[in-house]
């Protein structure tokens, strides 16, 4: 075995032991077949508000100019299905919501994967990426053979389906590539047909600015009305196109303690939702990820979907 093996053994033993899902790996390069998609996705507005998208063109494609002298992009899958759900009778919240805000539990293993690259491999720089820079992880994920991307636009995996986190190491240190894997999609158009909003709008094409995720969560005026009762009661995020999936009948519970839910959060009802206090909101979402809508905007949703 040469080091370059010996060295991609070692991360993907040390990604399995922390926890991870799976983990690919590609060599850093600019990515030619993201380039066009993105630009014609911006150039049709398919981010509505979110302008950020438009920033740093260039890094989203070359993780080059993130790290310098880079040569490996380390993706990894953390799984998020949950072992238990929401009562029945309740507004909705996307299931990777549900605990812990997953940008601080996969920077933390992130950081520790980098140091035991450091401490076992000796001097390697690298930067952890966890959807919070514009590193398009879902291309890259693609790339490392870790699934495909489905018409939903989402990564789907054949063993696991979708519900998981991606996030990427990118360091300068050169190591065996995976190769992407194949399509297993077909002529199935379940989430397409599904979407409420028809946000999917044409197979692997989704527009942002119509998606109830988008609307819930990163839209900060007022949601347009032309979209009353098509959101199905989803007041934070939104799980229909994965929901209906068939690659998901073969998802399992994760099995990372910080993601279990807030015992009350499972148990809360349309009407508990519609007399939340500041408080309550505080105290079931101290540390998740729902607390960027803060109380206004999570009260904002609930009172679009209850009218």
């Amino acid at each position: 075995m040469n080091a370059k093996q010996r060295h991609t053994r070692l991360i993907k033993d040390e990604a399995k032991r922390l926890g991870f899902l799976s983990c690919g790996i590609s060599k850093a390069e600019f990515l030619e077949e993201e380039a066009p998609r993105l630009e014609r996705w911006l150039k049709n507005n398919a981010h509505g508000e979110m302008r950020y998208m438009e920033n740093h063109f260039d890094k989203r494609l070359d993780p080059t100019l993130l790290v310098e002298g880079s040569k490996s992009v380390v993706s990894l899958l953390l799984n998020y299905y949950p072992n238990e759900f929401q009562t029945e009778d309740s507004y909705k919240l996307s299931k990777y919501a549900y605990g812990t805000d997953y940008h601080y539990v996969i920077k933390d293993k992130l950081k520790e994967l980098l140091h035991t690259i450091q401490t076992e491999i000796g001097e390697v720089n690298g930067r952890a990426f966890v959807d919070s820079a514009p590193v398009l992880d879902k291309a890259w994920a693609a790339k490392s053979g870790l699934g495909w991307i489905g018409k939903h636009s989402n990564l789907l995996t054949q063993k696991v389906g979708s519900f998981y986190f991606i996030a990427e190491l990118i360091i300068d240190l050169e190591l065996d590539y995976d190769t992407p894997v194949t399509d297993h999609c077909g002529s199935c158009t379940a989430c397409i047909d599904a979407c409420p909003t028809e946000a999917i709008t044409e197979p692997y094409v989704v527009d942002g600015s119509k998606c109830i995720s988008y609307f819930t969560i990163e839209l900060k005026e007022n949601i347009p009305t032309d979209y009353k009762n098509q959101f199905d009661d989803w007041m934070f995020g939104c799980d229909i196109c994965q929901d209906v999936c068939p690659w998901n009948r073969f998802s399992k519970g994760h099995n990372e303690p910080l993601f279990n839910p807030h015992p009350e959060l499972l148990s809360m009802t349309k009407k508990d939702w519609e007399e939340i206090t500041e408080d309550t909101f505080k105290k079931v979402f101290k540390k998740s990820a729902v607390k960027r809508t803060k109380f206004s905007g999570l009260q904002r949703n609930i009172n679009f979907l209850k009218d």
